[in-house]
């Protein structure tokens, strides 16, 4: 199987969608010939869980608005740790820095070939670690401070 032209509708303007929402590290994967339920899995990740929330409502704003889809699940919400939508031909996961790096679905999707992203989703690619060393060193200098 393959994914199909629908699904990398799908898949394009969510990871738009996300971009534009400045989710970091944004990744799809053609889950096709290992999985029977679903062409692709979309990741992507933010920094806090208001910034999950609002990549999870761009993504269904876009898909509902530009192309007519509905997720037919969404869970995750009330935390706003690792929202999951399910458009039955795509998965979208996005999750919050941490979730993403302990769960790591990167690594269990990774023998499944990468998907072609637009150019604004592949710049997203290394955000997070950006991000975290720029904590890291907010933090230092926060401890430094109080030090003193």
């Amino acid at each position: 199987m393959t994914v199909t032209d629908r699904s990398h509708e799908l898949i394009n303007t969510a990871a738009q969608a996300a971009a534009d929402k400045l989710a970091h590290d944004i990744v799809a994967y053609d889950v096709s010939d290992v999985l029977s339920i679903t062409d692709a899995f979309l990741l992507a990740s933010a920094p806090n869980d208001r910034q999950v929330k609002s990549i999870v409502d761009e993504i269904e704003e876009r898909l509902s608005k530009e192309l007519g889809a509905k997720p037919v699940r969404r869970e995750g919400d009330r935390e706003a740790r690792w929202v999951l939508l399910d458009y039955v031909d795509i998965v979208v996961h996005v999750q919050h820095s941490e979730e993403r790096v302990f769960y790591a679905l990167e690594r269990l999707w990774k023998d499944c070939p990468e998907l072609e992203l637009p150019e604004d989703a592949k710049a997203t690619r290394g955000k997070a670690e950006e991000h975290a060393k720029l904590r890291a060193a907010e933090e230092a200098a926060e401890l430094e401070g109080d030090w003193r």
